[in-house]
Order: structure tokens, then C-alpha cells, then sequence
């Protein structure tokens, strides 16, 4: 991967469907989260086609699919899978991996196979789609243990989520385990873990800013908002106490980079910030520079 050549690099996107078709939403929930992003195009871009997308862009792109399978009874797109093609794309792949927390000994077990044999950089989860509350000892924490010592990241999904919008019921999703507030409590028992919170995170955009202000391993993405839409205090957090902490981030493919960028040009956001947002940040903390 040359660094240097990026223009950006983008730090959470979704594999969503498999080489067999398979996709790791059931149908429901898909259309409901393509309604409720508006989106337009196709929504289920294979990898093969993902990366052809980002090398266009001259971009970089983290890239995972989420387990979610104890909750929904939906099996995800393999990690294996998306790990091998971005073995096979690494130009413009990052590859990041999904353990339901609630596969207990045997998730522990393949989170630290993954980053052994695959090469997997971070983990991403959903606590809203997954059912559990991140500070969950003994749900989670075993996870979180390899996760630390293997220098990988963590990756949570905070705040409101498209997935279940608008379906009866959420869908059965429940949006309080996403405060990122449960969060700092990971932070604090795991004062080493590579953190990031992803999303703008409404209604507690607040409290994501506070835990990613006091704890040094906290990050922000920016992802699954267009930039006209950041509240007041993110940007300014973005500009100042937090600017090397906030991450590009798009949630391809329901939004695009394209849209994103577009719109992040037209934020006020300093111009000495703006690489720091677009690839710097990201780029040490995904280890891709050099020391």
C-alpha cells in the first residue's frame, strides 16, 4: 500500500454480501437500512468490486462484515473471506474481522486465529445488532483481552443505527446498547485496547466526545453521516482538542466517499486538519506509516 499516494483513507466499510451471494442482513432489514440511507446504485458491491472502487478513488478502505448470528439467526459474510481479498486487493484493503461476543470460548479462539494466519487488523462490533452492552464482562471480555494483546483495534458502533428503522419493533433492535458511555468502561479495564467509535453519535454525541477526550486509545470515525449533518460541538472538537483523534470514515456502500467528501469540503474544518481527518490519523493508527 503507498501511503503516500492515497488521498484518503477510509476506515469503515462493509462487505455485504459473499462470493456466494450470501448476505449477512436478512432481507427485512436490508431494504429498511437502504431506505432509511436513501440509497441509490447498487447496495451489495462484491469485494472484488469494493476494491476496484477504492483504487478509482485512489483510496484505502477498512473493511468488515458483522456477526451478528446468535441475535438474527443470520450468518455473516466469513471473515476468512473478506481477509483473503484484501490479501489479494492490498493495495487498497485493510482487512478488519466481526466475533458475535456471544460464541464465547470458540469466538476467542478464532479472533486470535484471524490475527495470526489472516492478518486481521481490528474487529468491528454492533452491540445494538448483537444484543450486548460492550462493558458486559463476561460476555466480551475475553475477546477484548486478545484483541489488546495482539495490538489490534476495536471498533464500536455507537448511537442510532439504520438497521431495523423504520420495521416494527426496530426490528427487535435496541438502540441503549450503543451509548458509548458503556464503552468507557472497556477503555478504562483495557487502558491499552485500540479504540474507535464509529459514527456521529446521536443522542449521545456528548458522551462519545468526553470518553474519546479523556481516554488516550479513544477514536472517533466519522462515519454513516453526511458532514452537513455533524453537530456544532463534533466539529469543533474535530478542529481542536480531538484533531488527532477523528477518523475518515464513509459506511460504504449505503453512503458513499463520494458523497462524503463532498460534503466534508464544505465543513468548517481547519485547513491544517483536514489531512489529519482524511488519512493521517488513520494511517498511525492502523501502523501503515513508518516509524
Amino acid at each position: 500500500m503507498d501511503i503516500e499516494d492515497l488521498v484518503a483513507i477510509d476506515v469503515h466499510t462493509h462487505a455485504e454480501v459473499s462470493s456466494k451471494g450470501h448476505s449477512s442482513l436478512d432481507e427485512d432489514l436490508h431494504d429498511a437500512s437502504s431506505a432509511y440511507f436513501k440509497v441509490e446504485g447498487k447496495r451489495k458491491p462484491t469485494l472484488e468490486e469494493t476494491a476496484a472502487y477504492y483504487r478509482e478513488r485512489r483510496m484505502a478502505a477498512v473493511i468488515f462484515t458483522v456477526d451478528a448470528e446468535s441475535a438474527t439467526g443470520t450468518a455473516p459474510v466469513p471473515n476468512e473471506e473478506v481477509a483473503e481479498a484484501a490479501a489479494a486487493h492490498a493495495d487498497v484493503l485493510i482487512p478488519f474481522a466481526s466475533i458475535d461476543p456471544f460464541r464465547g470460548k470458540a469466538g476467542v479462539r478464532q479472533a486470535r486465529r484471524l490475527v495470526e494466519e489472516y492478518g486481521v487488523k481490528g474487529f468491528k462490533f454492533h452491540p445494538s445488532i448483537q444484543g450486548f452492552f460492550p462493558n458486559d464482562r463476561a460476555v466480551a471480555y475475553a475477546l477484548y483481552e486478545v484483541i489488546e494483546e495482539t495490538g489490534t483495534i476495536a471498533l464500536f458502533h455507537t448511537g442510532q443505527t439504520g438497521i431495523g428503522a423504520g420495521v416494527p419493533g426496530g426490528g427487535g433492535i435496541r438502540l441503549k446498547y450503543s451509548n458509548p458511555l458503556h464503552v468507557d468502561d472497556v477503555a478504562a479495564d483495557f487502558p491499552q485496547l485500540k479504540i474507535i467509535l464509529a459514527h456521529p453519535s446521536f443522542p449521545w454525541q456528548d458522551e462519545a466526545l468526553a470518553v474519546a477526550t479523556h481516554k488516550p486509545g479513544v477514536h472517533i470515525d466519522l462515519s454513516g453521516w453526511s458532514p452537513k449533518y455533524f453537530p456544532p460541538q463534533l466539529v469543533q472538537y474535530a478542529n481542536t482538542l480531538l484533531k488527532d483523534k477523528v477518523l475518515f470514515g464513509s459506511d460504504f456502500p449505503v453512503l458513499t466517499p463520494d458523497r462524503w467528501l463532498a460534503d466534508f469540503a464544505k465543513l468548517s474544518v481547519k485547513d491544517e486538519v483536514r489531512p489529519k481527518i482524511l488519512k493521517e490519523n488513520a494511517a498511525r493508527l492502523l501502523g501503515l506509516t513508518k516509524p
